[in-house]
């Protein structure tokens, strides 16, 4: 599964994911918001595509359009968040791996380190937890969980010889000036098999 399908992938699954849309030539983003633009290949590669994060909607238009001349593929653009707390779920037939760090995931990503990680094996019935175990509260690590069964039931035949790995955050909505606005909220933006 590559990034373009884990887009429809998230959605058709009716999980907490980001309200993407593609991005089309002459698509109007409202100026009282900051945007996200991605991109995803219809073929080859998609690891590293180029995207934008947090731009005001002239500069997020402008990288959109270019990435649509660049690109064979689809632009999608969604609403900037700020994450509170981040992390990947990793999701086999008899095991959950949870790695999570504070704020936004890229923390997680440019250390290759994480504050907590959370192995549950279903066969031992065993949890192990390394790190920070206070940086998920019981609520958010079940609100997680709690997606489990529907992944594994939507992905039962890859599970034989693949994981899935989604990345995630428990975010707020934002404005313009990266003020939080509104509830927290448990958000999916990428899944992949590996």
């Amino acid at each position: 599964m590559n990034k373009l399908m884990g887009f429809f992938e998230l959605r058709e699954m009716n999980l907490p994911c980001v309200p993407w849309k593609e991005y089309h030539t002459g698509d109007t983003l409202d100026d009282r918001f900051l945007w996200s633009i991605r991109c995803a290949k219809f073929r080859g590669n998609d690891l590293n595509l180029p995207r934008l994060i947090g731009a005001e909607a002239s500069k997020a238009t402008a990288f959109a359009n270019r990435l649509r001349r660049q690109i064979n593929g689809m632009v999608i653009y969604y609403p900037y968040f700020i994450a509170e707390k981040s992390g990947t779920l990793c999701v086999s037939r008899d095991k959950v791996v949870i790695e999570a760090c504070h704020d936004d995931l890229w923390n997680m990503v440019k250390t290759g380190t994480q504050d907590v990680t959370i192995i549950i094996d279903d066969e031992k019935k065993n949890t192990e937890i390394m790190g920070d175990i206070s940086l998920l509260s019981k609520l958010e690590l079940n609100e997680i969980l709690s997606h489990v069964s529907k992944i594994r039931k939507h992905f039962r035949d890859e599970l034989f010889n693949k994981d899935i790995l989604l990345e995630w955050s428990f975010a707020k909505k934002c404005g313009k000036d990266k003020m939080p606005i509104g509830k927290r909220y448990l958000v999916f933006y990428e899944i992949r098999s590996i």
